[in-house]
């Protein structure tokens, strides 16, 4: 059991996290038309707008929650709350968002498998994809409910130093504070690492393309073909 730990959590991530960038980084080489969404918006648009929305919204919220929770060293947010209120913070942040990607993922896979143009071209690899988002954001919410029975912060301490290893490499170390916390956790935790390792191929890949750099560019000046053909003469 100490042998499996060990891997699941010390050497497994590193694995995850190596294959997931090298693996993304020969994709864009070889196949950079293939790295697109793939959007079935046009094929059906009853309703996804608010849906799809609503749950890149909650994934959004979810990564900035976890970076910012998991990464913030404990001598820095125990300046401003107790370690009991960092907890119930990060389990109300975190329900909120949980609950809105779970009902969003709940919708978007209705629509996959209810509207039948939506369906014939959803391959059976992003039918996987969806049911591992939804089995990792049960996890998730099932976190609350075990957080819930202690909320002295003890066990997200460990959580947080465990990932906070990674940055020096002293996982090997730091997995033995995690080895006995709940099931839920270690489940949940185990599942993020796979989403991971598995982004090169799959259509997860699409989240590390995001067009932020839209908010920066400058402004694009188009004229109609009516006012060119008019300003010629």
């Amino acid at each position: 059991m100490h042998n499996l730990n060990l891997f699941l959590f010390g050497v497994y991530p590193y694995i995850a996290i190596a294959v997931c960038i090298v693996g993304c980084i020969i994709r864009y080489d070889a196949q950079p038309y293939n790295w697109r969404a793939g959007s079935s918006q046009m094929l059906s648009k009853k309703g996804t707008v608010f849906t799809n929305n609503l749950f890149h919204i909650g994934i959004l919220l979810i990564v900035i929650g976890h970076t910012f929770g998991l990464l913030t060293p404990k001598s820095v947010y125990e300046k401003f709350v107790t370690p009991e209120q960092h907890q119930i913070f990060a389990m109300v942040a975190g329900g909120t968002a949980g609950t809105m990607v779970f009902i969003g993922l709940i919708l978007l896979m209705l629509r996959r498998w209810r509207e039948p143009r939506v369906n014939r071209t959803s391959s059976t690899g992003d039918k996987i994809i969806l049911w591992l988002l939804l089995a990792q954001v049960v996890l998730g919410l099932m976190t609350l409910f075990v957080s819930y029975q202690h909320l002295d912060g003890i066990t997200l301490e460990h959580i947080e130093n465990y990932f906070q290893s990674f940055f020096y490499f002293g996982t090997f170390q730091s997995y033995e504070g995690i080895e006995n916390i709940s099931i839920i956790y270690k489940a949940h935790i185990i599942l993020g690492f796979t989403l991971i390792l598995i982004i090169p191929f799959s259509r997860l890949h699409h989240a590390l393309s995001a067009p932020i750099w839209y908010f920066g560019r400058r402004y694009q000046i188009v004229r109609t073909r009516f006012a060119l053909n008019k300003s010629r003469y």
